[in-house]
């Protein structure tokens, strides 16, 4: 006893060493002070007392149960993207600076997922309008002052509207493209023609378009209910898909302006609405201004009515998605054009080309689509960028 020195370790114990664990190091230790008060061996007392303590540490080192705490995680810190500005809407050299586009998409993230989803329509797509009210088949030569159009010159505007590449689409189209950027041929036309006609008119003059190439035509039929017998035949275009009949008023000669009361244009829009489902069994969708008169009024009332497309007789330029030329107040260029912008909705105020004026326009109309297509590309990252940062997270990603 007296040799017993403990000289190489610590006994103090962590203060993570449990109760129990003090215990069974206590008894260890009682053990090893009863060897070394026992009768000399051949191993010293050092030499037991160290292997003594040695076992109760290796016993300590062992598993318990109670939990060790984790490591709390430090949180990663979140880098905030600042989204880019986007840049202005494309503008050309090649309509009016009285009659600028005019977008009518209110929500940017909505546009540019319609703009670039890869189902829908590619930037640049664009549509021409055409308006036409007669045809003439003698004539040698096109009248502007009756806006009558010559069969030679009509079929000198199809045929170049065909080697340009444009293709012609019907109403429904028209919409879905204008709403959505639904997919439509990258250069389209709509081809409309006012007022109502026997169905010889379609026959003679467009039948063969839709059978070489597919062109549906759009008919501007009034709505007044007479004449059964022409209601009959056109019934007989409308069901056989080519001739796509649209509204034009209801008794059609007094235009809609400014001061017309809500009963009357109520008696216009909802009338025609009434005998095309009594004959042709449709819902007609747009509304051809009859004369070229509309008021923000009639737009509204129109909207109601679930017309969700509306034609002037302004020849401003051609369309796009979101991009529709619209003039704030009368102006030189178009001395006779009422403004649009004040009846609150381009949708419902899309301008014309007449068609006697068509063909000059075609290669105007072609460059502006390119022109826009190749602005497009240019914002290409930037517009993606700020969906990606802004959008996707509620709009999910483009297709």
């Amino acid at each position: 006893m007296k040799n017993l020195r403990i000289t190489n370790y610590d006994l103090r114990l962590r203060p993570s060493i449990n109760s129990g664990h003090r215990f069974f190091l206590s008894l260890c230790l009682v053990a090893v002070l009863l060897i070394s008060c026992q009768s000399p061996a051949t191993e010293t007392p050092n030499f037991a007392m160290t292997q003594a303590i040695e076992t109760a540490f290796a016993q300590l080192s062992q598993p318990t149960d109670t939990p060790v705490p984790s490591e709390t995680p430090v949180p990663t810190a979140t880098i905030q993207r600042t989204p880019p500005a986007l840049p202005s809407s494309f503008q050309t050299g090649l309509i009016s600076v009285e009659s600028p586009p005019r977008n009518y998409v209110a929500d940017a993230c909505q546009y540019i997922k319609n703009k670039w989803d890869s189902t829908k329509s590619s930037p640049g797509t664009v549509v021409m309008v055409i308006m036409s009210h007669r045809i003439d088949q003698d004539a040698t030569t096109s009248n502007p002052a009756t806006t009558t159009i010559s069969s030679r010159d009509l079929k000198k505007l199809m045929n170049d509207l065909h080697e340009a590449g444009f293709t012609a689409i019907n109403m429904q189209q028209m919409a879905d493209f204008m709403y959505d950027n639904a997919k439509i041929p990258e250069r389209s036309f709509l081809f409309i023609i006012d007022d109502r006609a026997s169905a010889s008119k379609y026959n003679d003059h467009f039948r063969g378009y839709y059978e070489d190439w597919g062109w549906q035509i759009v008919n501007a039929y009034i709505g007044l209910d007479e004449r059964p017998d022409l209601w009959a035949e056109n019934a007989v275009l409308s069901a056989e898909g080519w001739v796509d009949f649209q509204a034009h008023g209801y008794i059609h000669n007094i235009p809609i302006s400014d001061s017309s009361g809500d009963d009357f244009i109520m008696s216009e829009m909802q009338g025609v609405i009434t005998t095309f489902q009594k004959y042709f069994n449709k819902t007609p969708i747009a509304y051809i201004w009859p004369g070229g008169g509309f008021s923000r009024r009639a737009v509204e009332i129109g909207t109601q009515l679930g017309y969700k497309l509306g034609f002037t007789v302004n020849p401003r330029g051609p369309v796009m998605y979101n991009w529709i030329p619209q003039a704030d107040t009368f102006n030189p260029s178009n001395p006779f054009a009422i403004p649009e912008t004040p009846a609150g909705n381009p949708l419902m105020t899309i301008p014309r080309y007449m068609d006697i004026a068509a063909r000059e326009n075609i290669d105007t109309v072609r460059v502006i689509g390119q022109e826009a297509k190749t602005y497009a590309e240019q914002n290409k990252v930037i517009e993606l960028e700020y969906y990606d940062i802004v959008c996707a997270p509620t709009y999910g990603a483009i297709p």
